[in-house]
C-alpha cells in the first residue's frame, strides 16, 4: 500500500508502537527519559513514539542561519497536548553552537539571543529544565587560554538568560574540563547541574566523585555507554556496578525531583538500554 502524507506518518508511528517495546514509565524514583531522536523522524512523531515508554523527553534543538528544528507554534501545542495526555515532561537541550564566553561581545550576545528564542518558543511546554553547555575556547582541562575573560563572559551571558528563566531550571552540563572550573558560577547564580555520566567516563573523571560533590544541585543526569572511545552508546556498555551505584544514589528522591536521560539516538540502543534498566525494577 502506498501510504502518503501526515496520516501515513502517524500510522507508521502507531505500527512502531505496536511492536511491543517495553515501557518503564513511572517505574523509578526519578523521571526516566531519552532523546527526541530515536526514530528517523521529526520531533512530534518521536514524542508520540516515546510517550508511553518514558517519563521525559529531551528535545534536542538547534538553530542556525541555514537550518533549524525549532518547532512552530502549532507543533508546540501538539507537544503540549501529548504531554498532558501521557504524564510526560520535557527537558530542553539548548543549541550546541553557542559561545557564551567568547572574547567578542557580539558573539556572546548572538549566542544568548539564540538560547532566548528557544526558551520563548518552548515556554508553553513548562519544561522540567533547560540544559546548557559552557563551551570552551579549546578542548581539554583548561577551556580557555584567558580564563578570567572566559569566566566573566559566561557570567554576563547567564545574567541575561536569568531574565527569562528560573535559575535552578537552567542546568549547566559537565563537558571535557573539570566542573570545578565553573563551580563558582553555578553557586553564585544558584544554577542547576546536568551531570553527564557518559562525558565523565569518556574524559576519565570519577563519576562517583561527581555524584558526591554535585548531586544535591543536580536536576538532570545524562547517561550513555562508551564503546571503543565513542559515547552515546546503549547502557549495556556502562562499567559493571556504575548503574547500580547510580540507581541507589537516586533512590531517595521523588519522581519529580530529577530526570535521568538515556542520551542515545536510535531505537536499537533504546531497546538495549530499557532491557538493562528493567533488571532494576
Amino acid at each position: 500500500m502506498d501510504i502518503r502524507g501526515l496520516e501515513g506518518l502517524f500510522l507508521l508511528v502507531w505500527l512502531m508502537n505496536f511492536k511491543g517495546e517495553q515501557s518503564l514509565k513511572n517505574r523509578f524514583p526519578f523521571r526516566l527519559g531519552t532523546t527526541s531522536y530515536i526514530i528517523p523522524a521529526e520531533l512530534l512523531p518521536n514524542v508520540m513514539f516515546l510517550a508511553d515508554k518514558v517519563d521525559d523527553i529531551e528535545l534536542v534543538l538547534f538553530e542556525s542561519d541555514e537550518l533549524t528544528n525549532l518547532p512552530d507554534k502549532v507543533t508546540v501545542q501538539r507537544l503540549k497536548e501529548t504531554a498532558e495526555r501521557s504524564d510526560l515532561t520535557y527537558t530542553i537541550h539548548l543549541p550546541l553552537d553557542i559561545w557564551m564566553g567568547h572574547e567578542e561581545a557580539s558573539v556572546r550576545e548572538r549566542s544568548v539571543d539564540k538560547c532566548l528564542r528557544v526558551i520563548e518558543r518552548t515556554a508553553p511546554l513548562l519544561p522540567f529544565a533547560y540544559v546548557l553547555h559552557f563551551h570552551g575556547d579549546q578542548r581539554g582541562e583548561t577551556p580557555s587560554p584567558d580564563m578570567e575573560r572566559w569566566i566573566d563572559g559566561h557570567r554576563r551571558s547567564v545574567e541575561r538568560l536569568l531574565q527569562d528563566v528560573n535559575s535552578q531550571d537552567l542546568c549547566v552540563e559537565t563537558l571535557d574540563y573539570p566542573y570545578t572550573v565553573i563551580e563558582d558560577i553555578i553557586s553564585d547564580y544558584n544554577l542547576g547541574v546536568c551531570l553527564d555520566i557518559g562525558h565523565l567516563l569518556l574524559c576519565g573523571y570519577a563519576a562517583e566523585d561527581y555524584l558526591d560533590r554535585y548531586l544535591t544541585r543536580t536536576r538532570v543526569l545524562h547517561l550513555h555507554g562508551i564503546q571503543e572511545g565513542h559515547d552515546h552508546r546503549s547502557l549495556s556498555f556502562l562499567p559493571a556496578g556504575l548503574l547500580t551505584t547510580l540507581i541507589d544514589r537516586l533512590g531517595n528522591g521523588s519522581n519529580n525531583s530529577r530526570v535521568l536521560t538515556m542520551e542515545i539516538f536510535d531505537e536499537g540502543a533504546l531497546n538495549q538500554s530499557l532491557d538493562v534498566l528493567s533488571s532494576f525494577i
